[in-house]
């Protein structure tokens, strides 16, 4: 049994958590993704500050806080917010001087979680990655470069949809040039590094696949702001971070239902 004693003894907004994981099973199922991946994403921060690309440092450092707000980290969430606000300010300077700070946040936070499961948590491949073959007719396609909230959706909808899983536009793109039947609806985040949702939108745009696929954007912006940026796309729906699994359901309704209405 896991003491939950030892997160709240170090700050760890449990309850505020249990609005998007709903129970503590999943939410420690899902902790063990977030260090699966948490080691990863902070070499990736490091490098992107050492050779001064702030674009990807700000999009990699979004990601972060969101994961850290999932999980009730609320002191890595606001370090990070503010690495965040300033990368995209290109402000390296801020980012240098401050950099110690979020690494140190994020090897206690590490370090908290290992202590609470009380497991070494390898990388292997999460549960939720497949190959993405023979794909049923009922796909949703999940596109985040966050293994937590792709490992959320999957285990919502395991029993009812294939879900298959997208870390950037690229490899959505790929996907969509290959597989698109088989799609129903697409849950898309517009912020992520390398390849990012706009360029996935104008793709679909180009191709004419949002007369197969209905799409929904996952955002940590606000929902006008977003809305005015994609005006130009039949976006169905604004899913806002962070959500919950209720919030999460009624979407994908609606991008199937509209879907079968329309195919």
């Amino acid at each position: 049994m896991f003491n939950s004693k030892i997160l709240t003894d170090n700050g760890v907004n449990i309850e505020k958590s249990l609005e998007l994981f709903g129970d503590m099973n999943t939410y420690n199922e899902s902790l063990i993704d977030f260090l699966k991946e948490v080691e990863s994403k902070f070499e990736k921060l490091k490098n992107f500050k050492e050779i001064a690309d702030m674009s990807n440092y700000s999009i990699l450092v979004h990601s972060l806080k969101s994961d850290a707000k999932y999980f009730g980290f609320e002191d890595l969430a606001n370090i990070a917010y503010e690495h965040e606000k300033e990368s995209k300010a290109n402000n390296m300077y801020y980012v240098s001087l401050h950099y110690d700070e979020l690494e140190k946040e994020i090897k206690r936070i590490i370090g908290i979680v290992r202590t609470y499961l009380g497991v070494n948590v390898s990388d292997e491949k999460s549960n939720f990655e497949t190959d993405n073959v023979s794909p049923k007719n009922n796909t949703i396609l999940v596109v985040d470069d966050s293994n937590i909230i792709a490992t959320f959706i999957t285990k919502i909808f395991n029993n009812q949809y294939n879900v298959m899983v997208a870390k950037d536009g690229g490899e959505a793109i790929d996907i969509l040039a290959e597989q698109n039947n088989q799609i129903v609806g697409m849950l898309l985040d517009l912020n992520m590094p390398n390849v990012n949702g706009y360029e996935v939108l104008r793709f679909m745009k180009t191709n004419s696949l949002f007369e197969k696929i209905d799409v929904a954007i996952i955002t940590g912006s606000d929902s006008k702001t977003v809305l005015d940026n994609v005006k130009e796309y039949p976006v169905m729906a604004i899913l806002e971070k962070p959500f919950n699994e209720v919030n999460i359901k009624k979407v994908v309704d609606i991008l199937v239902m509209h879907n079968k209405t329309n195919n």
